[in-house]
Protein backbone atom coordinates (compact mmCIF):
# COMPACT_ATOMS: atom_id res chain seq x y z
CA UNK A 1 0.00 0.00 0.00
CA UNK A 2 1.54 3.31 -1.04
CA UNK A 3 0.74 6.99 -1.35
CA UNK A 4 -1.00 8.15 1.78
CA UNK A 5 -3.39 10.96 0.82
CA UNK A 6 -2.81 13.29 3.77
CA UNK A 7 -1.55 13.51 7.31
CA UNK A 8 -4.33 12.90 9.83
CA UNK A 9 -5.37 15.56 12.28
CA UNK A 10 -4.68 14.67 15.92
CA UNK A 11 -8.03 14.36 17.67
CA UNK A 12 -7.88 13.40 21.36
CA UNK A 13 -9.08 9.90 22.14
CA UNK A 14 -11.35 9.83 25.19
CA UNK A 15 -11.18 6.36 26.74
CA UNK A 16 -14.15 5.20 28.77
CA UNK A 17 -13.04 4.92 32.41
CA UNK A 18 -16.16 3.71 34.24
CA UNK A 19 -16.42 0.55 36.31
CA UNK A 20 -18.47 -1.22 33.64
CA UNK A 21 -15.86 -0.32 31.01
CA UNK A 22 -13.05 -2.15 32.80
CA UNK A 23 -12.30 -5.50 31.16
CA UNK A 24 -11.88 -8.12 33.88
CA UNK A 25 -9.78 -11.18 33.14
CA UNK A 26 -7.65 -13.62 35.12
CA UNK A 27 -4.64 -11.30 34.90
CA UNK A 28 -6.34 -8.31 36.55
CA UNK A 29 -9.21 -9.76 38.59
CA UNK A 30 -7.25 -9.45 41.84
CA UNK A 31 -6.57 -5.75 41.29
CA UNK A 32 -10.16 -5.04 40.24
CA UNK A 33 -11.53 -6.79 43.32
CA UNK A 34 -9.08 -5.06 45.65
CA UNK A 35 -10.06 -1.59 44.46
CA UNK A 36 -13.75 -2.42 44.74
CA UNK A 37 -13.34 -3.54 48.36
CA UNK A 38 -12.84 0.06 49.46
CA UNK A 39 -13.75 1.32 52.07
CA UNK A 40 -13.32 -2.13 53.64
CA UNK A 41 -9.60 -2.31 52.97
CA UNK A 42 -7.50 -4.24 55.52
CA UNK A 43 -4.96 -1.39 55.48
CA UNK A 44 -5.17 2.35 54.88
CA UNK A 45 -3.41 2.03 51.51
CA UNK A 46 -3.29 -0.24 48.47
CA UNK A 47 -0.80 -0.43 45.60
CA UNK A 48 -1.83 -1.57 42.13
CA UNK A 49 1.24 -3.01 40.36
CA UNK A 50 1.33 -3.63 36.62
CA UNK A 51 3.12 -2.90 33.35
CA UNK A 52 2.60 0.21 31.25
CA UNK A 53 -0.95 0.77 29.98
CA UNK A 54 -2.29 -2.26 31.84
CA UNK A 55 -5.31 -0.46 33.29
CA UNK A 56 -3.84 1.01 36.47
CA UNK A 57 -5.14 4.51 35.70
CA UNK A 58 -8.56 3.08 34.81
CA UNK A 59 -8.66 1.47 38.27
CA UNK A 60 -7.84 4.80 39.90
CA UNK A 61 -10.90 6.30 38.18
CA UNK A 62 -13.04 3.45 39.52
CA UNK A 63 -11.66 4.15 43.00
CA UNK A 64 -12.37 7.87 42.62
CA UNK A 65 -15.96 7.12 41.58
CA UNK A 66 -16.45 4.88 44.63
CA UNK A 67 -15.14 7.58 46.94
CA UNK A 68 -17.32 10.25 45.33
CA UNK A 69 -20.46 8.14 45.63
CA UNK A 70 -19.75 7.17 49.24
CA UNK A 71 -18.86 10.66 50.44
CA UNK A 72 -20.93 12.89 48.13
CA UNK A 73 -17.66 14.61 47.28
CA UNK A 74 -18.49 16.90 44.33
CA UNK A 75 -15.00 17.45 42.93
CA UNK A 76 -12.36 15.33 41.26
CA UNK A 77 -10.46 13.25 43.78
CA UNK A 78 -6.93 14.62 44.32
CA UNK A 79 -4.28 12.73 42.40
CA UNK A 80 -0.55 13.32 42.21
CA UNK A 81 2.36 11.90 40.26
CA UNK A 82 4.68 10.40 42.90
CA UNK A 83 7.73 11.81 41.12
CA UNK A 84 6.35 15.36 41.53
CA UNK A 85 5.48 15.18 45.22
CA UNK A 86 7.21 17.87 47.27
CA UNK A 87 7.43 18.28 51.07
CA UNK A 88 4.88 21.13 51.15
CA UNK A 89 2.17 19.14 49.38
CA UNK A 90 0.94 16.49 51.90
CA UNK A 91 -0.99 18.88 54.20
CA UNK A 92 -2.67 20.59 51.23
CA UNK A 93 -3.62 17.26 49.66
CA UNK A 94 -5.03 15.95 52.93
CA UNK A 95 -7.04 19.13 53.47
CA UNK A 96 -8.80 18.59 50.12
CA UNK A 97 -9.86 14.99 50.70
CA UNK A 98 -9.08 12.11 53.04
CA UNK A 99 -8.62 9.88 50.00
CA UNK A 100 -5.79 10.31 47.53
CA UNK A 101 -4.45 8.73 44.32
CA UNK A 102 -0.66 8.58 43.97
CA UNK A 103 0.47 7.37 40.55
CA UNK A 104 3.86 6.21 39.26
CA UNK A 105 5.43 5.22 42.57
CA UNK A 106 9.08 4.60 41.72
CA UNK A 107 12.71 5.09 42.78
CA UNK A 108 12.61 8.64 41.41
CA UNK A 109 10.68 10.29 44.24
CA UNK A 110 11.32 12.78 47.01
CA UNK A 111 11.54 10.21 49.79
CA UNK A 112 11.13 12.71 52.61
CA UNK A 113 7.94 14.06 51.05
CA UNK A 114 6.56 10.56 50.51
CA UNK A 115 7.41 9.62 54.10
CA UNK A 116 5.40 12.59 55.44
CA UNK A 117 2.50 11.88 53.08
CA UNK A 118 2.36 8.24 54.16
CA UNK A 119 2.42 9.10 57.87
CA UNK A 120 -0.17 11.85 57.54
CA UNK A 121 -2.75 9.69 55.76
CA UNK A 122 -2.10 6.66 57.95
CA UNK A 123 -2.18 8.51 61.27
CA UNK A 124 -5.13 10.76 60.44
CA UNK A 125 -7.43 8.15 58.96
CA UNK A 126 -6.99 8.71 55.23
CA UNK A 127 -6.68 6.29 52.31
CA UNK A 128 -4.15 6.21 49.48
CA UNK A 129 -4.33 4.23 46.25
CA UNK A 130 -0.83 3.90 44.79
CA UNK A 131 0.05 2.70 41.30
CA UNK A 132 3.47 1.42 40.29
CA UNK A 133 5.25 -0.71 37.73
CA UNK A 134 7.08 -2.46 40.57
CA UNK A 135 5.99 -3.74 43.94
CA UNK A 136 6.95 -1.22 46.67
CA UNK A 137 9.22 -3.82 48.27
CA UNK A 138 11.32 -3.89 45.08
CA UNK A 139 11.90 -0.14 44.87
CA UNK A 140 15.44 1.06 45.43
CA UNK A 141 14.78 3.52 48.27
CA UNK A 142 17.45 4.92 50.57
CA UNK A 143 15.29 6.13 53.48
CA UNK A 144 14.90 3.09 55.78
CA UNK A 145 11.74 4.35 57.49
CA UNK A 146 9.99 4.92 54.18
CA UNK A 147 11.15 1.59 52.78
CA UNK A 148 9.84 -0.32 55.81
CA UNK A 149 6.48 1.44 55.62
CA UNK A 150 5.94 0.92 51.91
CA UNK A 151 6.96 -2.73 52.26
CA UNK A 152 3.81 -3.44 54.28
CA UNK A 153 1.39 -1.81 51.82
CA UNK A 154 -0.82 -4.57 50.32
CA UNK A 155 -0.29 -4.99 46.59
CA UNK A 156 -2.57 -6.26 43.84
CA UNK A 157 -0.73 -7.31 40.70
CA UNK A 158 -1.83 -7.01 37.08
CA UNK A 159 0.05 -9.70 35.17
CA UNK A 160 0.72 -10.16 31.44
CA UNK A 161 -2.48 -10.21 29.37
CA UNK A 162 -3.97 -13.43 28.00
CA UNK A 163 -5.60 -13.73 24.57
CA UNK A 164 -9.09 -13.23 25.97
CA UNK A 165 -8.15 -9.93 27.58
CA UNK A 166 -6.06 -8.72 24.63
CA UNK A 167 -8.94 -9.40 22.26
CA UNK A 168 -11.40 -7.48 24.43
CA UNK A 169 -8.86 -4.69 24.98
CA UNK A 170 -8.25 -4.26 21.24
CA UNK A 171 -11.98 -4.02 20.60
CA UNK A 172 -12.34 -1.45 23.41
CA UNK A 173 -9.43 0.63 22.12
CA UNK A 174 -11.08 0.80 18.71
CA UNK A 175 -14.46 1.60 20.26
CA UNK A 176 -12.86 4.45 22.25
CA UNK A 177 -12.00 5.90 18.84
CA UNK A 178 -15.49 5.20 17.41
CA UNK A 179 -14.06 2.52 15.11
CA UNK A 180 -15.75 -0.83 14.47
CA UNK A 181 -13.57 -3.69 13.26
CA UNK A 182 -14.38 -7.25 12.28
CA UNK A 183 -13.44 -10.24 14.43
CA UNK A 184 -11.19 -11.43 11.60
CA UNK A 185 -9.10 -8.29 11.95
CA UNK A 186 -8.96 -8.71 15.74
CA UNK A 187 -7.78 -12.31 15.29
CA UNK A 188 -5.14 -11.20 12.78
CA UNK A 189 -3.87 -8.59 15.24
CA UNK A 190 -3.68 -11.16 18.06
CA UNK A 191 -1.61 -13.56 15.97
CA UNK A 192 0.87 -10.92 14.83
CA UNK A 193 1.24 -8.45 17.71
CA UNK A 194 3.69 -8.27 20.59
CA UNK A 195 2.06 -9.52 23.76
CA UNK A 196 1.81 -6.42 25.89
CA UNK A 197 -0.73 -3.80 26.92
CA UNK A 198 1.53 -1.00 25.73
CA UNK A 199 1.96 -2.52 22.28
CA UNK A 200 -1.81 -2.95 21.89
CA UNK A 201 -2.34 0.73 22.70
CA UNK A 202 0.39 1.90 20.32
CA UNK A 203 -0.80 -0.44 17.57
CA UNK A 204 -4.40 0.77 17.63
CA UNK A 205 -3.12 4.37 17.60
CA UNK A 206 -0.98 3.57 14.57
CA UNK A 207 -3.81 1.74 12.76
CA UNK A 208 -6.15 4.67 13.38
CA UNK A 209 -3.59 7.17 12.05
CA UNK A 210 -2.93 5.17 8.87
CA UNK A 211 -6.65 4.61 8.29
CA UNK A 212 -7.31 8.35 8.58
CA UNK A 213 -4.39 9.17 6.29
CA UNK A 214 -5.70 6.82 3.58
CA UNK A 215 -9.34 7.76 4.28
CA UNK A 216 -10.12 4.02 4.30
CA UNK A 217 -11.73 1.66 6.76
CA UNK A 218 -9.42 -0.49 8.83
CA UNK A 219 -8.29 -3.52 6.84
CA UNK A 220 -5.74 -6.31 7.17
CA UNK A 221 -3.45 -4.36 4.81
CA UNK A 222 -3.58 -1.32 7.10
CA UNK A 223 -2.95 -3.51 10.15
CA UNK A 224 0.07 -5.07 8.42
CA UNK A 225 1.50 -1.66 7.66
CA UNK A 226 0.96 -0.49 11.23
CA UNK A 227 2.66 -3.59 12.65
CA UNK A 228 5.61 -3.17 10.30
CA UNK A 229 6.04 0.46 11.31
CA UNK A 230 5.92 -0.33 15.01
CA UNK A 231 8.25 -3.32 14.72
CA UNK A 232 10.79 -1.14 12.92
CA UNK A 233 10.52 1.58 15.56
CA UNK A 234 13.83 1.94 17.46
CA UNK A 235 11.75 2.51 20.60
CA UNK A 236 10.00 -0.84 20.13
CA UNK A 237 11.60 -2.40 23.18
CA UNK A 238 9.56 -0.04 25.31
CA UNK A 239 6.41 -1.96 24.35
CA UNK A 240 7.61 -4.90 26.41
CA UNK A 241 7.42 -2.94 29.67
Amino acid sequence: MTGKQQLPFEFPCRPYMGRDDFIVSACNAEAFAAVNRWPDWPFFALCIVGPAMSGKTHLTHIFADRVSLATNYPYALPRVDATRLTPDMPPRLFSRNRCLIVENLSDDINEEAMFHLYNLYRNEGGNILFTSRQAPARLNLTLPDLRSRLNIVPTAVISAPDDELLSALIIKLFMDRQITVSLDIVKYILVNMQRSFAYAEKLVDKIDAISLAYKRAVSVAIVKEAINELNNDPQGDLFQD
